[in-house]
């Protein structure tokens, strides 16, 4: 998939009134979906993926497993078959890798089937440090040795294969329990990691694993048992289905609460996205939980709160932009605090452009005073994504404001999103995507 980099989201804004209505169905997560296109390296022959949301991170994930020599073939929008047996060489593209942090994932698996891997420090999203050491650090006590080939690619081998180890994590990291954990699926003996992270994505993955073969124990607790099966590959006859992305039911959750009479978001698990429930209830908002189903009313009189993001199952970084432009629209004064990443308020300028009341703390600190109405910028002023959260928040404020609104760089927002626009659109709003 190659991201169309000039397009524009033009969107005529509520003025505040809570018109959308419908039914929206969330697609596969994907953050579990990236994980699981890199662990299909680690099956002997064609495995299936079902459910794999069709994003640019999945394009640019599926072009890195292309390039290292993978079998690729999507047999329908949502349905990937991957056979890793034609890979040819484990040097992961850095061109393509510098456009996703989500890349460094494969080495994990890379390393386990091949004992060798190059890799360029990944990129992607502007949202602060995601330091590289705990990955390399992790793979050298696992018996690897790491060169630094230049300043930025990284050059790692274990011929002898992934040896057992204990691993604490000093900060809890999703992408590190995931790296490590498919790496040590092929490694020899039991290799514990502990202060994992929790999120239900590790938990989707690894139940997949385990029926293909793997042994693993604890995903889904701080601490993780995994038996490696001694360079046996897994069972390639095991298909994968993607969980619903709980990211994307926060991000609607959200925009049902500010923006609509009446929303029903299916193909859900509720469970996975309570800390948004929990808050947005208490906060006023009205909603019925149903096994897979959310229907959230707006319109009420509604509360200011206090955040702290946590890892899972706190509250979710990736919604701390969406949360932010809802409380712009709340009467008092809020707060939240971003404990996992630094310098994730950029898109706090272009609130503020269009009306908001955001003071900027210090990098992880943040003061809402609301409610303010956000209206139309001035003809030679931009309203810009900055990352994909921080872009679904922008488009979430121009669907409050009052006015016509241009958002730019709409390909960030199509990392995590599927054709946003026409969701919106069957919701009753006026969105459009337009070359730039």
């Amino acid at each position: 998939m190659n991201p169309t980099f000039k397009e524009a989201f033009t969107i005529k804004g509520l003025a505040g009134e809570h018109k959308l209505q419908g039914t929206i169905g969330i697609h596969g997560a994907k953050n579990a979906a990236l994980k699981a296109l890199a662990a299909a390296v680690l099956f002997d022959g064609p495995v299936t993926l079902d459910n794999i949301p069709d994003t640019n991170d999945v394009g640019l994930m599926i072009d890195i497993l292309s390039k290292l020599g993978a079998k690729v073939t999507k047999q329908s929008v949502h349905t990937i078959v991957i056979d890793p047996s034609s890979i040819s060489h484990t040097a992961i593209d850095t061109e393509l890798a510098q456009n996703m942090r989500s890349s460094v994932v494969l080495t994990g698996p890379l390393l386990a089937r091949f004992g060798n891997v190059t890799f360029p420090a990944p990129g992607g999203c502007v949202i602060g440090t995601r330091p590289i050491d705990l990955f390399i650090e992790g793979y050298k006590k696992m018996g690897a040795v790491v060169d630094l080939i230049d300043d930025r690619t990284y050059s790692i081998s274990a011929p002898t294969g992934i040896q057992s180890t204990e691993l604490f994590f000093n900060i809890q990291s999703v992408g590190g329990t995931e790296t490590l954990m498919m790496a040590a699926v092929l490694g020899k003996g039991k290799t514990v990691l502990k202060n994992c992270a929790m999120e239900p994505e590790i938990v989707n993955v690894a139940e997949w694993l385990n029926a293909a073969g793997a042994h693993i124990t604890g995903a889904g607790t701080t601490t993780i048992e995994i038996e490696g099966t001694g360079g046996k590959l897994l069972n390639s006859k095991q298909s994968y289905t993607a969980i619903p992305d709980r990211i994307e039911a926060g991000s609607f959750l959200i925009l049902g609460a500010l923006c609509a009479k009446s929303l029903t978001i299916k193909n859900c698990q509720p469970k996975h996205v309570e800390s948004v429930i929990n808050v947005l209830r208490d906060s006023g908002v009205e909603m019925d939980i149903g096994v897979d189903t959310i229907t959230v009313r707006g319109g009420k009189k509604i509360k200011p709160f206090n955040i702290r993001t946590h890892e899972y199952p706190g509250f979710p970084t990736d919604l701390q932009a969406p949360i932010v432009t809802y409380l712009t629209q709340v009467e008092g004064e809020s707060m939240i605090f971003e404990t996992i990443f630094e310098g994730r308020f950029k898109y706090a300028e272009d609130l503020s452009k269009m009306g908001a009341h955001i003071t900027i703390m210090n990098p992880r600190e943040i003061l809402i005073k609301g409610p303010t109405p956000l209206v139309q910028l001035p003809e030679m002023d931009e309203l810009r994504a900055h990352d994909i959260r921080a872009g679904f928040a922008i488009v979430l404020a121009a669907l409050v404001g009052t006015g016509s609104f241009k958002v730019h760089n709409v390909h960030l927002i199509d990392r995590g999103y599927e054709k946003l626009e026409e969701q919106l659109t069957a919701l009753g709003a006026e969105v459009k995507r337009i070359p730039v």
